[in-house]
């Protein structure tokens, strides 16, 4: 079956930096899109970034400039480099894969930004 597994979530003050990783199995990770999504308390999930297989990189416009998705395909895994953290940037953070038309989500990795 399809897993994500999230993982480098974590607490980091302000002005910080963390690195997100998803690993994927049960997909052919080469020929999927993949993205990062977040939710906090209150609010709907939102996309942060994502990649689509062949290299393409979309962003959030509020986030451009302080976040970069990357993936290896040779591990089949999708990475969010967070710079520059702030308390608005504490949520849950979900990987996504679109692979032959599903979608399957990961089970999420907390942020928290301290001030």
């Amino acid at each position: 079956q399809v897993q994500l597994v999230e993982s480098g979530g974590g607490l980091v003050q302000a002005g910080g930096s963390l690195r997100l990783s998803c690993a994927a199995s049960g997909i052919i990770f080469s020929i999927s899109d993949m993205g990062w999504y977040r939710q906090s308390p209150g609010k709907q999930r939102e996309r942060v970034a994502s990649i689509t297989s062949g290299g393409r990189t979309y962003y959030a416009d509020s986030l451009k400039g302080r976040f970069t998705i990357s993936r290896d395909n040779a591990k089949s895994t999708v990475y969010l480099q967070m710079n520059s953290l702030g308390p608005e940037d504490t949520a849950v953070y979900y990987c996504k894969a679109m692979f032959r038309g599903n979608n399957y989500w990961g089970q999420g990795t907390q942020v928290t930004v301290s001030s």
